[in-house]
């Protein structure tokens, strides 16, 4: 299934912010947020939290999850975080000794199969991986409708996808499409496909028609058709596609814990999964806000959905990292 939208974003500008902190306003409390979200939603939740949690100076500090979960680690004797936003629990899963158990006022209003027992984290959105496209870009071949179809040697060198060392996004597809298509999948795609550092890298070089499709979540593609790209799709793989909830959590030992918790609550608020959905394109965990009324996205039962066992994903991660890299470099 290919869906398209003319419908603009509320909110401009593409891409990830600098790996620098930047701050909010000045004020009493501070709090210190390392997130692997692109521009577009940390500003949404900058816009929020001005009103929210009035006075409160929060700084940023970016990149990709794993690279942020790698930092914190080597940073666990002396936090300098104090929230992380957001990760899958395919990727969290290697990480829980970074995390202190905090359950956040709004959960109940959240799928009990979306906590965490201990409540290490707590569900921040969900996502549906698709591929985007780049119409003009494809050079007469048809737009793939499947997970397969991009395995046929003609797509050699027109896919990209992040690293998924770095990015939680890449490494849900990649686990993914090994569960669906087998180990002899997974080696054709490494024969065919790009791999860059960033997830942001993937939907820049799409949406600036440098690679004609990219794998990644529908969040950062759809930002490029609200925004009025034409020639930009968004494939839902007819062989079913995958879905992976993001999570975020409080930081164990974190400097700012009583405004870290404030923050954390306010990523279970309606004002704020609402405003993430309608700005930023994150579907929502909690069960009282109906994506339809805010977005022209299809509706998660339009959605031919592959399952996979995210704990099992976690626990083989080192596993899996190491093969895919051996298949990457194998085919290069």
């Amino acid at each position: 299934m290919t869906f398209r939208t003319t419908r603009r974003a509320a909110l401009a500008g593409i891409g990830a912010l600098a790996a620098a902190p930047r701050a909010l306003a000045q004020g009493a409390g501070q709090v210190v947020l390392y997130t692997s979200n692109p521009a577009q939603a940390v500003e949404v939740v900058m816009d929020v939290a001005a009103k929210a949690m009035a006075g409160t100076k929060i700084s940023t500090v970016t990149g990709g999850s794993g690279q942020l979960l790698r930092r914190m680690e080597a940073e666990a004797a002396r936090p300098q975080a104090d929230v992380f936003w957001t990760s899958s629990a395919n990727t969290l899963g290697q990480f829980k000794q970074l995390f202190e158990p905090y359950k956040p006022a709004g959960l109940s209003a959240m799928p009990a199969a979306l906590h965490h027992p201990q409540d290490l984290w707590a569900p921040a959105n969900q996502h549906i991986c698709v591929l985007m496209v780049n119409t003009k870009q494809l050079g007469g071949l048809p737009a793939p409708r499947t997970y397969a179809d991009i395995l046929h040697p003609r797509f050699k060198g027109k896919l990209i996808i992040a690293d998924p060392a770095n990015s939680s996004t890449a490494y849900t597809i990649l686990w993914g499409i090994e569960r669906m298509l087998g180990a002899d999948g997974l080696k054709a795609l490494a024969q065919n496909i790009r791999v860059t550092a960033s997830a942001p890298t993937v939907f820049r070089s799409v949406g600036q028609g440098e690679f004609p499709v990219g794998l990644t979540f529908e969040s950062n593609a759809y930002t490029y058709v609200a925004g009025g790209q034409k020639e930009i799709a968004l494939v839902y793989p007819e062989d079913g596609t995958f879905t992976t909830t993001e999570f975020y959590s409080l930081v164990k030992g974190a400097p700012n814990a009583a405004t870290a918790k404030r923050l954390c609550d306010l990523f279970a608020s309606k004002e704020l999964q609402t405003a993430l959905l309608e700005i930023a394109f994150r579907r929502p965990t909690r069960s009282d806000i109906e994506v339809g009324k805010y977005v022209q996205l299809p509706e998660m039962t339009k959605v031919k959905v592959f399952a996979t066992d995210e704990e099992d994903a976690a626990a083989q991660r080192t596993a899996f990292l190491a093969r895919w890299a051996a298949l990457v470099a194998a085919a290069n």
